[in-house]
This record gives structure tokens, C-alpha cells and sequence, in this order.
């Protein structure tokens, strides 16, 4: 079994969901991923110990997420960079980091994205799907966004993204 970097997109899902119910088609509609999708996604985290199987409900294993984002994604779902392109502001230059961290002059690195409101470096995001989910979903984007500071963050950056993302894993209990 391989993780894969749909896998990691719906954890952060669940976690904004919270305990709320929720579908596979619920999911797979909000995600613009397939329900087929969503579910092997999902098979995947539980087989991987990173979500867990409690009677009926299905829930992120908030210990061991938290480890491998904290210290496993970025050697595993490694950021691909490109030209200069329009898109979405993701890492240091998007929310809740945009406000810590001043731009220092350089292109900001952004989700390639015909419909972007910026313009700067392209920034692999850690799925197609990412951008369109998270034109949907702030509280998504906001992980994603700590979630790319960690995968390709100059350290100071990924320091502070870890301990935002611990904050907001804790909220979930």
C-alpha cells in the first residue's frame, strides 16, 4: 500500500468536518474527486493507521497525522516549482501565514490556476483537486496552505506552520 496525496486531502477534509456525518459522495463532491476515490482514499488512511474505524464513523488519527505532516510529507509529496503563472497564493504567501510573514520582493509561490487572483512562481499543490476545493472551503485552504509551508518552507516558516497546524488538529477534539 501507497499513500497517495488524495489520502492526505481528505484527512484535512475530516478534520474541518470534524464529527459531523458525512457521505462519500459528500466528500467526493466538495473535494471534486470521485466517490471511488474517496473511498480508496479512505481505505488507504485507515490502512496506514493515519484514520481510524470507530463503529461506524471514520475519523483522522490525529497523533499519527500530526507526526507524518509534521515530519513525513514533505519528503514524501515533494513541491514541484515552475515559471511564472496566474494562480492561488499557497504557503508563506496565502492566509493565515500571509499576516506572520512579510514578502520579501520575490514572486509568491501559487497553485497554478486560470482563475487565480495572483501572479507569481507555480507551486505544485498536493493535489489537482486542491485548488478547486479550496475556492470552497477556507478552513481547508488554510491547512493546505500550512501544509505547503511545511513541504517547501524556509525553516522559520515551516516552524510556525507546525505549530498552526498543531493548534488546529487540537481544535478537533
Amino acid at each position: 500500500m501507497i499513500l497517495k496525496p488524495q489520502d492526505i486531502l481528505v484527512l484535512l477534509k475530516l478534520v474541518v468536518v470534524k464529527r459531523k456525518d458525512w457521505t462519500y459522495n459528500q466528500l467526493a463532491l466538495e473535494l471534486s474527486l470521485s466517490p471511488s476515490e474517496v473511498h480508496t482514499a479512505v481505505k488507504r488512511a485507515i490502512e496506514s493507521g493515519l484514520a481510524l474505524r470507530r463503529d461506524k464513523q471514520i475519523t483522522p488519527n490525529l497523533r499519527n497525522l500530526e507526526e507524518f505532516l509534521c515530519h513525513g510529507i514533505r519528503y514524501v509529496f515533494v513541491v514541484e516549482r515552475s515559471t511564472m503563472t496566474r494562480g492561488m497564493p499557497t504557503a508563506h504567501a496565502a492566509p493565515p501565514l500571509d499576516k506572520v510573514f512579510v514578502a520579501d520582493g520575490e514572486p509568491i509561490p501559487v497553485w497554478p490556476d486560470a482563475e487565480g487572483t495572483a501572479r507569481g512562481l507555480g507551486f505544485s499543490p498536493l493535489h489537482k483537486a486542491a485548488p478547486a476545493a479550496a475556492k470552497t472551503d477556507v478552513k481547508l485552504y488554510e491547512l493546505l496552505v500550512l501544509v505547503d509551508a511545511i513541504r517547501a518552507g524556509r525553516a522559520r516558516e515551516r516552524n510556525f506552520a507546525i505549530g498552526e497546524l498543531k493548534k488546529r488538529l487540537s481544535d478537533y477534539e
